[in-house]
């Protein structure tokens, strides 16, 4: 085990053990022990009392993050001429079709969002194997096949993000930079937890969320109190 630095030093003794926070006091805690000098990302870990090998207990959904993600959204709008103009005013990088089919056929994916039509997953199932290892591959139920490019693009570069449990039961995802407010970083989390719980299946059984954390890019991670999360 590689030995802990100053600053990580520094940052632990600022985490009482065992405690579990609230999510404000996390959102502020998590920029006082973030000693990056890139801005880095905040992240969130819930652990669920699910089993995402049945199909009845698959947890997977979008949201909107109030403030954003803080990120830089590189977006692919693969659709038809006709909509290549509302792909483009939306503010997609990437628009077209088939040059850019044959560009990831060639090994290309410098991309983090592809959003496309109905009509155009025919041709994009063949791309399946580049794709799908890299979580491109678009999904009705993530809002990235619609006939409605522009508003999808629009809604994905203002911080739309889609999430889904992994076979260990956890869910992650980004909601935000260490740059962000206390409240921006809490709000955004608030929104990712509210709606991991609007979504919890009925066929799961006994505690749905089981551990709340909160952490940056190389910090420890933060214990939230699941009961925190609705409190202002």
């Amino acid at each position: 085990m590689s030995k802990l630095t100053k600053n990580q030093k520094l940052a632990l003794g600022k985490i009482e053990a065992g405690k579990s926070y609230t999510l404000k006091e996390a959102s502020a805690l998590v920029k006082e022990i973030t000693t990056t000098k890139f801005d880095a990302s905040v992240d969130v870990d819930v652990r669920l009392g699910v089993d995402p090998r049945k199909a009845n207990q698959m947890v997977r959904g979008v949201v909107s993050l109030p403030h954003g993600t803080g990120k830089q959204v590189r977006v692919l709008a693969l659709c038809t001429p006709d909509k290549e103009a509302e792909a483009t005013a939306a503010g997609a990088d990437y628009v077209g079709l088939d040059e850019y089919i044959n560009k990831i056929k060639g090994g290309w994916t410098d991309i983090d969002v592809i959003i496309t039509m109905p009509s155009i997953m025919g041709k994009i199932g063949a791309l399946g194997r580049v794709l799908g290892p890299r979580g491109l591959m678009p999904n009705p139920k993530s809002g990235t096949v619609t006939n409605e490019i522009g508003n999808a693009v629009k809604e994905v570069k203002q911080g739309k993000i889609d999430f889904k449990v992994d076979k260990t039961g956890i869910v992650h995802t980004s909601v935000g930079k260490v740059s962000f407010t206390p409240d921006q970083i809490r709000e955004n989390a608030k929104e990712f937890i509210s709606t991991l719980i609007k979504l919890k299946p009925s066929a799961a059984k006994g505690t749905y969320v089981k551990s709340i954390y909160l952490s940056s890019t190389m910090s420890p991670g933060i214990k939230i109190d699941p009961k925190s999360v609705d409190e202002n």
